[in-house]
């Protein structure tokens, strides 16, 4: 029978579900944390143009080092296991820490192994004393330590370690692009940089990092779409061009030259090179708790401050500063520093540098898939990885060095200089001391000292004042004559 006019209309229908992601979606939390899948590729790649050069440079510094019998690390293992274990480590922060923070071997650790460790013992035993501090890492995650010394760390003083971040990587892309440089100490001057490398800005590759750094800005004010990779490329094919026709005699470590022969065979004969407790036999027990105590300490606070920062940048933390899942990011961290070790690449850590993919839209641990997989794809393309020069990579950091600034430092409470100065010592260490481990330390024992000075000593949580002493203790050593 035909219904009326009047007749009552039939009640609205629930919505149905929502249809459902993908098995990679689900994964990785794509779209619950607000991203897509090409942000997640760009990013990936943006992080690793912006941390390739690690490749060439680690070989360079542990390669330059003898051990105490004279014996070197060969380049073409060094430069297999640099690949090898980057590629291990940022496919397994992604996987299971699934965040988009990729690792690759640590600059000032492998510093350490090649001049501190290194000439006073064989490089296996060099080796086992990273992977020693390896283990302690993963022992203190285990046991909830480190977790307990990151969550202790207050919400302001946690803005300054991002913002420090933010200006040492700001700093590092500046540096490396050669558009400010060191002044040597024969020039008996007391300023330590300068402009250019003569105090004036000349020369091709400055100038593509010039113009790379105000296409990346401007690309990021017009909101495009993968600003920061589309800059990369771009500059690497105008640096490319310009070295072909300019004939320009020095790039630094990569020149933009399209390789007669890309394919290079990995060569993987330093894997497995370790020797764990030989070192104590050449340098005593008591050196050699101080030697594995020196790595720890820098792998701990640099990984530390690095998840810190880019955690906050990728918004993958809670209202009070934590990210929920700490615990396996920080264990895989251990893990590298195990990794970096066991394959004689020194240990790994995490990458400020992976800011670059953050700033590029990625917040998830796929991006590190991709990372990992152009590292792993660079262990036989090593000519081509290494081809995009620091000129073209580096305008990256700056961009990205802007945007974690702005973004933390209206949430310090510059009214309680008991926060206040401490985040103020930390975020300026950190580009000043080149060392995020320093920033750390010095903001440390500044917030401890001040909070005492206030009366307020029973705000601070125990594990500040453990970890402060251990600094104090680390910074003492030299004049206790215990390096």
């Amino acid at each position: 029978m035909p219904t009326s006019a009047s007749a009552k209309a039939p009640a609205p229908q629930e919505p149905g579900p929502a249809p459902a992601h993908g098995a990679l979606d689900r994964y990785f939390r794509i779209s619950e944390r607000g991203s897509t899948l090409p942000r997640e590729i760009r990013g990936g790649f943006a992080t690793f143009f912006a941390m390739a050069y690690i490749i060439v440079l680690n070989p360079i510094i542990l390669g330059s080092a003898k051990d105490m019998y004279g014996h070197q690390l060969d380049n073409g293992q060094l430069v297999t296991a640099t690949a090898l274990t980057a590629a291990f480590t940022t496919l397994l922060m992604g996987v299971i820490g699934n965040v988009p923070i990729a690792l690759a071997a640590g600059l000032g650790v492998n510093t350490v192994v090649a001049l501190q460790l290194a000439p006073r013992m064989s490089w296996p035993d060099a080796m086992g004393m990273v992977v020693l501090a390896g283990f302690v890492v993963m022992l203190l995650v285990a046991t909830g330590l480190r977790e307990r010394v990151m969550n202790a760390v207050p919400l302001g003083l946690r803005k300054g370690i991002a913002i420090g971040i933010g200006l040492f990587i700001m700093l590092i892309g500046l540096v490396d692009a050669g558009f400010v440089s060191r002044i040597p100490d024969v020039a008996q001057t007391t300023v330590p940089l300068q402009l250019g490398g003569t105090g004036h800005l000349n020369g091709w590759p400055v100038l593509v990092f010039v113009l790379g750094t105000l296409l990346t800005l401007a690309l990021i004010v017009r909101k495009v779409p993968g600003a920061i990779l589309v800059s990369i490329v771009a500059m690497t094919v105008l640096a490319v061009v310009i070295n072909a026709v300019a004939k320009v005699p020095s790039w630094g470590l990569t020149t933009p030259k399209w390789p007669g022969n890309p394919v290079a065979s990995p060569d993987f004969g330093l894997v497995g090179e370790v020797s764990l407790f030989g070192g104590f036999g050449k340098v005593g027990v008591l050196t050699g708790v101080l030697f594995v105590f020196t790595v720890l300490l820098s792998c701990f606070f640099d990984a530390m401050g690095t998840i810190m920062g880019i955690g906050d940048e990728a918004k993958l933390t809670d209202r009070d500063g934590n990210m929920p899942g700490i615990s396996k990011v920080l264990f895989v961290d251990g893990i590298a520093v195990a990794a970096g070790g066991a394959t004689s690449s020194s240990a790994t850590t995490c990458f400020v540098e992976s800011t670059a993919g953050v700033g590029e839209g990625a917040r998830t641990g796929f991006a590190n898939v991709v990372t990992g997989a152009l590292f792993a794809v660079a262990l036989f393309l090593t000519p081509v990885a290494t081809m995009v020069p620091s000129q073209a990579a580096t305008p990256a950091l700056v961009a990205v060095g802007f945007l974690i600034l702005s973004g933390s430092i209206r949430q310090i409470d510059w009214a309680d200089h008991t926060i206040a100065i401490p985040a103020f010592v930390t975020m300026l260490m950190m580009p000043f001391t080149y060392s995020i481990t320093n920033g750390i330390g010095m903001g440390f024992i500044t917030f401890v000292v001040l909070r005492l000075a206030a009366g307020r000593g029973r705000d601070v949580p125990v594990a500040m004042y453990v970890v402060s002493a251990v600094f104090a203790f680390y910074y003492l050593m030299p004049a206790l004559g215990l390096t």
